[in-house]
């Protein structure tokens, strides 16, 4: 093996292919092609910024998998994932954001070399990094192929997370603790809030003693007063004013494995609708808290919230939590199971969840959430450690 930029041990690795390759077998799929950059490390280890191009992993029944990319990555998977030299199968520039060829033609024929080329081939149809162009370029190249939806079959077996895994997450919740420290003790009138976020980074990337800190999939978002009514509003140039509000949700990183954590700051004093709205949504967090427990259901966990919520004359229809872990841009969910009244997915010991129930009215929103792990027995387990309030700051 070479060096592994995540250093997870080789049973790690081979308890990870051997869950996929059951779960393709169940699926009757042959050979399996995973796009989505998180789906990849998970499987081999490979890291690095080249999923703006077509890259994969192949993964079929037997061996290693093979890494397909850009042949100008083929060292950075050299340097990251544990696969040997023969399992690498890079294609050439000339296919790069070309419009007389396309990668999928190289994977194309590197599959029928491979004795693929009448086989039942599973790909990530709903895929940030699939595209339309690629599956429609196999189906030409591959027309004896039986080309099927493969969507999240990985990112599935990636829901309950191993020892090794958990490690990660717990580093990353010390970053998290740090990030929203930082941002709460800095948050003072007049402050730009591009300074803000430039400590905030600072923070994240500095890490916990010999725990750095990686990238996010997510940027920050930390939008005041009525940007606040929005969810996934970044930053801009203006300063923090009394009066207003700002939630943070940022997520601290630790070779790639993400725990997002929120918590708002209020500069004054906050109105009264504000507050009972703090009231019910911890009261809501609390009792979702207790009921997530293994062998409940995914919807337990959202109905349990909701309670609170309604008797306080808050309606909250959207989903409030979704799978975390190994992350990439753009996205730091697992896209599988949500944490909404419909999803009666039943919880498992080691699954990993970002419990999200904030509140977005028309002038202010409200975010205190809380990432947590399904225990043996018990209540889940929250990775971060800090007050369940809104910080208000005279």
């Amino acid at each position: 093996m070479t060096r592994n930029a995540t250093a997870f041990s080789e049973a790690e690795y081979q308890r990870r292919l051997k869950r996929t390759r059951a779960a393709m077998s169940e699926q009757g799929i042959d050979v399996l092609f995973v796009e989505d950059p998180s789906n990849m490390a998970w499987l081999t280890g490979y890291d690095g910024w080249s999923f703006y191009v077509h890259q994969g992993v192949i993964l079929t029944q037997e061996g290693e998998p093979f890494w397909w990319g850009r042949n100008m990555d083929a060292n950075g998977a050299r340097r990251t994932a544990w696969l040997s030299d023969d399992s690498l199968r890079p294609y050439g520039d000339e296919y790069v954001q070309s419009t007389a060829r396309h990668p999928m033609q190289h994977l194309a024929v590197l599959l029928a070399d491979l004795g693929f080329e009448r086989a039942r081939i599973g790909v990530e149809m709903e895929n940030y990094y699939f595209s339309a162009k690629a599956y429609t370029t196999l189906l030409d190249c591959l027309p004896q192929a039986q080309i099927v939806d493969a969507t999240a079959l990985v990112n599935w077996q990636r829901a309950v997370k191993s020892e090794e895994e958990l490690n990660f997450m717990r580093r990353a919740a010390r970053i998290a603790e740090k990030m929203i420290d930082g941002a709460i003790e800095r948050a003072e009138p007049g402050l730009h809030k591009n300074e803000l976020v430039a400590e905030i980074y600072r923070d994240a990337l500095r890490g916990v003693g010999e725990d750095w800190g990686d990238y996010p999939a997510i940027v920050p978002m930390c939008p005041s007063g009525a940007d606040a009514s929005a969810p996934h509003l970044t930053w801009d140039g203006n300063t923090l004013k009394t009066g207003e509000c700002t939630f943070f949700e940022l997520a601290g990183v630790y070779r790639r494995y993400h725990t997002p954590f929120s918590r708002t700051v209020f500069l004054g004093t906050p109105p009264d609708d504000m507050k009972r709205a703090e009231a019910a949504l911890v009261e809501g967090l609390e009792a979702g808290l207790d009921v997530a427990r293994a062998g409940n259901r995914a919807c337990d966990i959202a109905n349990a919230l909701a309670k609170p919520l309604e008797s306080a004359g808050i309606e909250r229809g959207a989903r409030c939590g979704y799978p975390i872990g190994l992350s990439y841009p753009p996205d730091w969910g697992e896209r599988t199971i949500s944490l909404r009244a419909e999803d009666e997915t039943v919880l498992e010991p080691g699954m990993t969840f970002h419990f999200m129930p904030g509140l977005w009215t028309p002038t202010w929103g409200l975010e205190i959430t809380e990432p947590i792990l399904i225990r043996e027995s018990g209540p889940a387990e929250a990775f971060c450690n800090r007050p369940r309030q809104m910080f208000v700051k005279p």
